[in-house]
């Protein structure tokens, strides 16, 4: 093992860190976007909480709005925490149930709907997640499945096909589409900045929807693995319920934490694996010292290489026409073969 690689390495200055992104969102809000305040929805995780809490600090509580935007599978914790968060840091906020914004735009239904292309009886009462396999139980492959309890409380898991996945989660990202909408009313209506929440894991892997949680005028946290966002949420106090939740999705009507639908490990050795990887370093290296065997390593590696390739599209800006002429360079031989296989599997 490399000397010096450890846990450590994600250590940060709490403090200093704090002050620069205050810094920065102070520069960004007023003299950049030329808006007047800050609003974000509070879902009450330590993201979204530590980007209130430096958006606090950086313009002022009065210059914050908060919002609540919970719906009919959102668990009752995600409102209370919001709002121990808003008291602790005393600002506005309001509260926005997109349960109907949903059922219009039959996201139920069509949920629904896919998840019975593997599991005819789902229906009325049922409830569901989507889940990966870990990368810790040796499974040697990474297909989705999904987790079924019926009103009984009789419980299965059953992999689902390539159609029925898409379909699944095509239907629930109407969920983080509609609160962006909600979030920019408030904004137009107070002339105020949307500020996402993501850290740099969920930014870097594309743990989040297009036009969705992904759109936003700042990002104060992207550059921060979450490791160090926990380091932020302990120094500016954030309250020790929230910082002690296990990190969810909370999109699912089972509960459902980040790392079962999408990560595959915990985000402490993830943190790690993504940061030796962009450091250069061997997985033979960093394996011991995240509690890994060096195959785990590796296949954490290429999960994080396998991710950043697919969700490369979420970060790009829409192409002009200009961008499909003659200049542009064509799509190596690994890449035409990996777009012919997403072809292929679809």
């Amino acid at each position: 093992m490399r000397r010096g690689f450890s846990p450590a390495v994600l250590e940060i200055d709490a403090a200093r860190a704090s002050e620069r992104i205050e810094a920065s969102i102070r520069e960004s809000v007023f003299p950049q976007l030329r808006r007047k305040g800050a609003v974000l929805g509070l879902s009450g995780g330590i993201d979204s909480s530590v980007a209130a809490a430096l958006c606090v600090r950086a313009l002022g509580k009065e210059r914050v709005l908060g919002l609540f935007m919970p719906e009919a599978d959102s668990s009752e914790d995600s409102l209370r925490l919001g709002r121990l968060l808003a008291d602790f840091l005393g600002i506005r906020t309001a509260l926005e149930d997109i349960t109907p914004i949903l059922g219009g735009a039959r996201c139920y239904e069509r949920r629904d709907e896919a998840i019975r292309k593997v599991v005819p009886e789902y229906g009325e009462g049922w409830k569901s997640k989507i889940v990966l396999p870990n990368l810790l139980d040796g499974s040697a492959y990474s297909f989705f499945s999904v987790v079924v309890r019926s009103p009984a409380g009789a419980e299965r898991c059953v992999r689902l096909t390539a159609e029925a996945y898409l379909g699944v989660v095509a239907a629930t990202n109407f969920k983080q589409r509609a609160r962006m909408l909600v979030e920019y009313y408030h904004a137009d209506r107070l002339n105020y900045a949307v500020v996402g929440t993501p850290n740099r894991l969920e930014y870097d892997q594309g743990f989040f929807v297009k036009h969705g949680d992904g759109a936003a005028d700042l990002k104060p946290i992207a550059h921060l693995y979450k490791t160090q966002v926990y380091q932020l949420a302990k120094h500016l106090d954030i309250p020790r319920e929230i910082q002690e939740r296990p990190p969810t999705t909370d999109t699912y009507s089972l509960p459902q934490s980040q790392e079962e639908f999408y990560f595959a490990l915990p985000y402490d050795k993830m943190d790690l694996c993504m940061y030796a990887l962009n450091e250069g370093l061997p997985a033979v290296e960093v394996a011991a010292a995240i509690g890994l065997t060096v195959e785990q390593a590796e296949r954490a590696y290429r999960l994080i290489e396998s991710k950043r390739s697919a969700t490369r599209y979420l970060h790009l800006p829409p192409l002009m026409v200009a961008d499909a002429g003659e200049d542009r360079a064509a799509p190596s031989p690994a890449a035409a073969s990996e777009l012919e296989d997403l072809w292929t599997s679809a």
